[in-house]
């Protein structure tokens, strides 16, 4: 699929169907995950992949018992490292044997920087971890679209019960889950019309920021979408 039809017919979806989503397809998604940017390349994410229906319905528990958790043959728990030292070692070699830096005393020089960022508070942190660990929720669900699956973000969930269910590390900031799998018949698709997008007009402001608040213009809506 071409990335603007897997950017532009991606939709949040609830209804799975049965169909069961093939392990080598769930390995092509996240070779492409692994390609997400992240700040100073130290990729915090972690993935915890749930496909057994036991362990989905454990994580149900978790997200407040939304069906489509359980009801999807894939769930993903994305996680987050707080530790921006973590792989810091391996990222500054990484650059050091490729050129981006210029000596070993360059080096150095990161992991030194590297190991300020992990020095900050717990907050600072935890943002941090986030911030970076998003992009690649959203390569993730790209990802899937292209393979032709569908999926849906799901913020509603106590982080807490996530890390005492699955014996969690604390040093993990569940960041999201992402719900994945082939779209029921019913679900919201390409054939059903896209929920309002501002346009680009009120998003992007050119050399001075001035906020915008959305207008909802009037649209046609044909009668076979009226009545869904």
């Amino acid at each position: 699929m071409e990335f603007d039809d897997a950017v532009l017919t991606r939709r949040s979806v609830h209804e799975y169907s049965d169909e069961p989503v093939a392990e080598e397809t769930i390995e092509a998604v996240f070779e492409r995950v692994r390609y997400s940017p992240s700040s100073y390349n130290l990729q915090p994410w972690e993935f915890l992949v749930l496909t057994e229906q036991e362990n989905r319905e454990r994580l149900q528990e978790v997200a407040y018992g939304q069906e489509h958790v359980a009801d999807a043959p894939v769930a993903v728990a994305v996680l987050g490292n707080t530790d921006p030292s973590a792989h810091g070692e391996a990222v500054a070699e990484d650059q050091l044997r490729k050129g981006y830096l210029p000596n070993e005393e360059a080096k150095e020089g990161l992991l030194e920087t590297i190991e300020g960022m992990a020095d900050r508070d717990e907050e600072t942190n935890r943002v941090w971890a986030t911030k970076s660990t998003s992009l690649a929720a959203m390569t993730l669900m790209h990802a899937a679209r292209a393979e032709g699956l569908s999926t849906c973000p799901v913020g509603g969930f106590d982080p807490d019960a996530l890390h005492e269910e699955f014996d969690g590390d604390e040093q993990y900031e569940p960041v999201m889950l992402v719900t994945m799998g082939h779209a029921a018949p019913n679900a919201a698709d390409t054939n059903t019309p896209r929920k309002f997008r501002r346009p680009v007009d009120d998003i992007v402001h050119r050399e001075e920021f001035e906020p915008t608040e959305a207008e909802l213009e009037d649209e046609v809506v044909t009668e076979s979408f009226a009545t869904q």
